[in-house]
């Protein structure tokens, strides 16, 4: 806010500089005009008239007048103050009751009630702000033998959409019967007849078909928001399969979330992810039985003059499509194994070894980085990642992580300890978070020897010495143990007179201790002796 300065000739209404006749002039106009007597239903107008008295004096008596022009104020210097401007009818009398009403209200009722529903909110959400029903839903549908065409099904019955997707009227129902008889022969049979995962399981078909032209409105804005949660919600399916160790699973999953981004189903061509391909290009593109450019991985590595569909398109449409060839990624996978300071190249049993796994985009250039994802049906941006999984023939994870590098080339270090001795087989996966079709898969073959065959670990002379020497806990106490002997030598001095006296050594840490160890007991052995006159003590000592 602005700081008000004092400003007597503003106050006043007369110009800066006017003469004391004019001064006077004013002042006597403006006194009646605001004189209490005379605005008796106006709280306001002695405040204003006490300002017009003070304007006045500070441009008319002498000492008022010099603190003016020194301070700015005629009282002299003032401290700097500054405070809040209320509204007056928060100040008026006849709200008084009105005013502390709503401010209890709103410090007993309204904001007790927001932190609550804030709190009650947030309590619901888990990792990757996914609602804890949702991660209970999802373990319970998805197992070792979940397909990908169940997965619509499961994603539909997500909590964040429970309410949302309830029809609430019999028109709703109509519409969804009529969408499912189009979307049909692309659904797997429902599992659940319940008319949340119904109305989301057919919405999902129907933007996996790209049929969205048919629903209507409210459908489309309904089908969004469900698109607008599904990076997370897959996410949050694949972190249940490493939970449950499910490796087909999690690759079924990591695939349905690349047919949501591309709008594309299981029976769909790999080249539909290109712009303008419609059934007619698609069959050109197909077309020859020599043709070994069916598939979008080998269609982009291509010469631009050799691809095929692009015969009937305009030259816009032809450059849309060589653009998109250019984006999609072409990736190559080195793997290599190792252990961290290791000499050689050997692993042994219990080693933690490392997997080294080194991804390349042969599409870009040098220094040049990966963008967001061609993905004209998918209605929200998304960042090209990497799923890379680490797994046994068996189907069980040993890694998975999601990488979201954008350079040319990178690295990324999976982690284990090394099985017992043998030789053993992993599958590495490298899978695409957007792209249909362009994943990678290799096999890293380890072999670990017998731990045994290690040579003999042997301690250097100078560690050794160090391992003797006392640590710093145990010279403090030896030193707070020879100053309680001290006292303690006196009292034994007769018993020492008759004790032959050998040269001064210097004596090791274990011999002090030793030493210490029995001056100690002979302590406990006297007091002993004293407290009971009856008893006596005998201490033997083994050398």
């Amino acid at each position: 806010g602005e700081v008000n300065s004092f400003d007597p000739f503003t106050i006043l209404d007369v110009p800066s500089g006017s003469d004391l006749k004019a001064i006077k002039k004013a002042y006597k106009k403006m006194s009646l005009k605001w004189h209490p007597d005379k605005n008796r239903d106006n709280p306001a107008a002695e405040a204003k008239f006490m300002m017009i008295a003070k304007a006045y004096e500070a441009l008319t008596d002498p000492v008022a007048k010099e603190n003016f022009e020194k301070f700015g104020n005629p009282d002299g210097k003032q401290s700097l103050e500054v405070s809040i401007g209320l509204p007056s009818w928060l100040l008026d009398a006849d709200n008084r009751n009105l005013v502390l009403m709503a401010y209890l209200i709103i410090m007993v009722g309204v904001i007790p009630f927001c932190v609550w529903k804030y709190y009650s909110n947030s309590s619901k959400f888990g990792e990757k702000d996914v609602m804890y029903d949702t991660y209970s839903w999802y373990h319970h549908s998805l197992d070792d033998t979940t397909l990908v065409k169940s997965l619509p099904e499961t994603f539909a019955g997500s909590a964040e959409f429970r309410e949302k997707n309830m029809p609430k009227a019999q028109h709703e129902r109509q519409e969804i019967q009529t969408i499912m008889n189009k979307v049909r022969n692309q659904m797997q049979k429902p599992k659940y007849n319940h008319p949340i995962l119904i109305k989301g399981n057919v919405l999902m078909h129907a933007h996996l078909s790209r049929m969205t032209d048919s629903l209507s409105e409210e459908y489309k804005e309904d089908l969004n928001y469900m698109l607008s949660r599904a990076n997370s919600l897959v996410d949050a399916m694949i972190s249940v399969c490493k939970h449950q160790e499910a490796l087909k699973t999690a690759l079924n999953c990591i695939q349905f979330g690349q047919y949501v981004t591309q709008a594309c189903w299981t029976k769909d061509s790999t080249l539909m992810q290109l712009p303008h391909f419609t059934e007619k290009e698609l069959k050109h593109a197909l077309d020859g039985k020599k043709n070994t450019t069916k598939t979008i991985d080998k269609y982009i590595t291509v010469p631009d003059e050799e691809k095929r569909g692009l015969k009937d398109m305009s030259p816009e449409k032809k450059e849309d499509v060589l653009k998109c060839c250019k984006l999609i990624p072409d990736i190559s996978v080195e793997s290599k194994i190792f252990v961290d300071d290791d000499e050689d190249d050997k692993v042994y049993e219990g080693d933690l070894m490392t997997v080294q796994v080194k991804i390349t985009r042969n599409n870009l250039e040098d220094g040049e980085e990966a963008g967001l994802v061609h993905a004209p049906h998918f209605p929200f941006p998304k960042q090209e990642a990497w799923w890379i999984i680490l797994g046994t023939k068996q189907g069980k994870i040993i890694s998975i992580e999601k990488i979201a590098n954008p350079k040319k080339e990178f690295t990324h270090d999976i982690k284990f300890l090394a099985p017992g001795q043998g030789t053993y087989n992993f599958d590495l996966h490298v899978l695409s978070n957007a792209y249909i079709g362009i994943d990678k898969k290799d096999e890293v073959e380890i072999t670990t020897l017998d731990a045994s065959a290690l040579p003999e670990y042997k301690v250097h002379p100078d560690d050794a010495e160090l391992d003797d020497e006392p640590t710093l806990f145990e010279e403090m106490l030896n030193a707070n143990i020879e100053e309680d002997s001290d006292s303690d030598d006196d009292d034994d001095s007769d018993d020492d007179d008759d004790e032959k006296e050998e040269g001064i050594k210097e004596l090791s840490a274990a011999e002090r201790k030793k030493i210490e160890l029995q001056k100690r007991r002979k302590a406990a052995a006297g007091n002993d002796s004293d407290s009971d006159d009856d008893s006596s003590v005998e201490e033997v000592y083994a050398d």
